[in-house]
């Protein structure tokens, strides 16, 4: 599978807000004993559309977290959302390992139903209205990445539309109008006459 090519983003224009998802204490067993160190899941985002996520290793939590947040920044990449309801265009199953995270839009006012480490990658996007669902893998690592891949995958209605051919609201399906509907049924009545 070919992998989607990203626009590169200026992150120094953007007001990233970084949350820490996981810090995991990992030790490494060396001659005089064993060598304790700090990894941290961090996912930084603007809330208007902007997400990424980064791992940062020290000794010391600080700048492990430090560390994941530079890593987050240059990850940085735009999640296509609806203007009304601030929720994403399709469904969508993002996969990572043995992660699956299912992603379903949702009508306004619904929030954000989403658990520990997708609820963390869904707030830092700014997508208001959701529906998730987590499965297979429970590993926070695994369930962001997976979580990410599905925002990825996110067509913007705009951009299928120009593909296909046709106009945004034939791909997004807004209901005919009175006006459109009416001539449409004065001619299937003068037809079965």
């Amino acid at each position: 599978m070919m992998k989607p090519r990203f626009e590169k983003i200026d992150v120094a224009s953007l007001d990233l807000k970084d949350q820490v998802v996981s810090i995991n204490r990992v030790t490494k067993v060396v001659k005089g004993g064993k060598n304790l160190s700090f990894t941290a899941l961090v996912v930084v985002g603007d809330g208007a559309g902007y997400v990424g996520f980064g791992m940062g290793k020290a000794r010391e939590v600080a700048s492990a977290i430090k560390k994941g947040v530079e890593v987050a920044k240059k990850s940085v990449v735009r999640v296509p959302m609806t203007e009304k309801g601030a929720t994403i265009p399709h469904a969508i199953t993002g996969r990572f390992g043995s992660g699956m995270v299912m992603l379903k839009p949702a009508s306004e006012g619904t929030g954000v139903i989403a658990g520990g480490a997708v609820r963390a990658v869904i707030t830092a996007a700014g997508i208001q209205n959701i529906l998730t669902k987590s499965l297979g893998s429970t590993t926070a690592h695994n369930v962001v990445k997976a979580t990410m891949d599905g925002l990825l995958r996110l067509k913007a209605p705009a951009k299928v539309a120009r593909l296909r051919g046709l106009s945004v609201e034939e791909i997004v399906g807004t209901p005919a109008t009175e006006s459109e509907v009416a001539p449409a049924a004065a001619t299937a009545g003068s037809t079965e006459a």
